[in-house]
């Protein structure tokens, strides 16, 4: 590979066709073992990294190989890469690597999110209170049942650890999405919006809790800097400024925000949501998802990876997974992704249907709908970054909650894989049957569900 700056001799590659060469494309000399991507290779490769099933098998890849070296020889080396510091220590920021990942590269995944949520409360379901209600208060019901149980758990248990209750109540929206779109290609497209509007809903609710339950000792003057930091950064988007100078001033509110004592994540979510939404001036899309379509192939392609395989790395020993078992942290954990989180999504719908004239999409079934709630089980990377901020990493505890977010989650998939297949079979075969009689009823509160 040659070095940055430097050029190497390139010839033309011609087309098999016509022996012509497309603008930007270059074949590189016989001596060039790896070449640069072309432009068109480089948008091809971006796009891959913005598509939902990318990202989760990337998340997948990271976590498998944080295992296969935590449970091997390898493990001393892991955990003295994960605890490798590096960083300047009069700036509060001789972090290590683990931390860097945490707090860091998280940062950017986060600010992603935000930038979600302000397109979806600009000009996405999250606009229209009527057609959000359903998901807005199923995601609450979502997390406040996991929350419940796992508080019950731990309360009667004599060693039980009641700090840890927010770790089950988030959902990790890439691998729900890509659970629900490998396994529910045939299910109504009113699910995948009903479950995006829901995760999108989890995040904000989960932001909120790690901002306020999550936060220890604030500085009120570096919080001060933070807020002036983001604010400049809102003037100076909006102006449509250099991205460096940009950058150096995200950066900066995300160091002040560290220093402050909030998690630094929030930074990047505050920072997500100053990006304006709307398109002005003639351009065809707004700042807000400019800046989604650049940042989520990082976010995809690095920074969550790369979190979870320093997150992840725990040991699933049968002696560890028997301690993990009899720990009510992670009892309480593995009970409310499995179980809170469809019983309280369900619970919630339910309540609101039959309690007020709120109705279900007219092509989804009660059974459709439980399905999408288990899928809602999955809790990864929120899940296993509010266990860091609840137990100390490397405790004993710490990493039984870790182990039961893995199980839990590979459970939920599972469960939620095999519930889809059979809805979309049976959706599939009421399409392919002229005879079926369609599904046009809706959900009222004066009719009882549809089976």
């Amino acid at each position: 590979m040659s070095a940055p700056g430097r050029r190497t001799a390139e010839v033309p590659a011609p087309t098999v066709a016509s022996g012509k060469v497309a603008p930007g494309d270059v074949r590189p000399s016989p001596r060039t073992v790896i070449s640069r991507l072309t432009p068109g290779g480089r948008r091809n490769f971006a796009d891959t990294l913005r598509a939902e099933n990318t990202g989760a098998v990337l998340l997948v890849l990271g976590t498998v190989l944080a295992l296969l070296l935590a449970n091997s020889p390898a493990r001393d080396t892991y955990a003295a890469l994960s605890g490798t510091v590096v960083g300047p220590a009069a700036l509060h920021l001789d972090l290590t690597l683990a931390q860097w990942a945490t707090d860091g590269l998280l940062a950017i995944f986060f600010f992603v999110v935000g930038l979600e949520l302000k397109r979806e409360m600009v000009e996405g379901q999250l606009r229209r209170p009527a057609t959000a209600i359903v998901p807005i208060l199923a995601a609450v019901g979502g997390m406040a049942v996991p929350a419940l149980l796992y508080l019950l758990v731990n309360v009667l248990a004599d060693d039980g650890a009641t700090n840890g209750w927010a770790v089950p109540v988030a959902t990790d929206i890439a691998f729900a999405v890509a659970v629900l779109t490998l396994f529910g290609r045939r299910l109504p497209t009113a699910l995948r919006a009903f479950l995006l509007t829901l995760a999108v809903v989890d995040d904000l609710l989960g932001i909120v809790v790690i901002a306020l339950f999550y936060s220890d000792g604030i500085h009120v003057l570096e919080l001060g800097g933070a807020l002036a930091a983001i604010a400049v950064f809102a003037l100076l988007v909006r102006r449509r400024h250099s991205p460096w100078l940009l950058a150096l001033v995200a950066v900066a509110a995300w160091a002040l925000m560290h220093s402050a004592g909030v998690h630094a994540t929030i930074a990047g979510v505050l920072l997500g949501f100053t990006v304006p939404v709307l398109a002005r001036g003639g351009a065809t899309r707004g700042l807000a998802e400019h800046y989604e379509h650049v940042w989520r192939p990082v976010s995809a392609g690095l920074a969550v990876p790369v979190f979870a395989f320093f997150a992840a790395g725990v040991s699933l020993s049968p002696e560890a997974l028997r301690d993990a078992l009899g720990d009510p942290a992670a009892q309480g954990v593995a009970l409310g992704l499995v179980l809170g989180k469809p019983v309280g999504i369900l619970l919630a719908t339910a309540a609101l249907v039959g309690l007020t004239r709120a109705r279900l999409d007219p092509s989804v079934r009660w059974p459709d709908l439980a399905a999408v709630s288990v899928v809602a089980g999955i809790g990864f990377t929120v899940s296993l970054l509010i266990g860091e901020l609840s137990f100390p990493g490397g405790s004993p505890r710490g990493e039984h909650v870790k182990a039961a977010i893995l199980l839990a989650s590979a459970g939920a998939a599972l469960v939620s894989g095999g519930l889809l297949t059979w809805r979309s079979r049976v959706h599939g075969s009421r399409l392919d049957d002229p005879d079926a009689e369609p599904v046009t009823t809706g959900v009222r509160s004066d009719s009882p569900p549809t089976p």
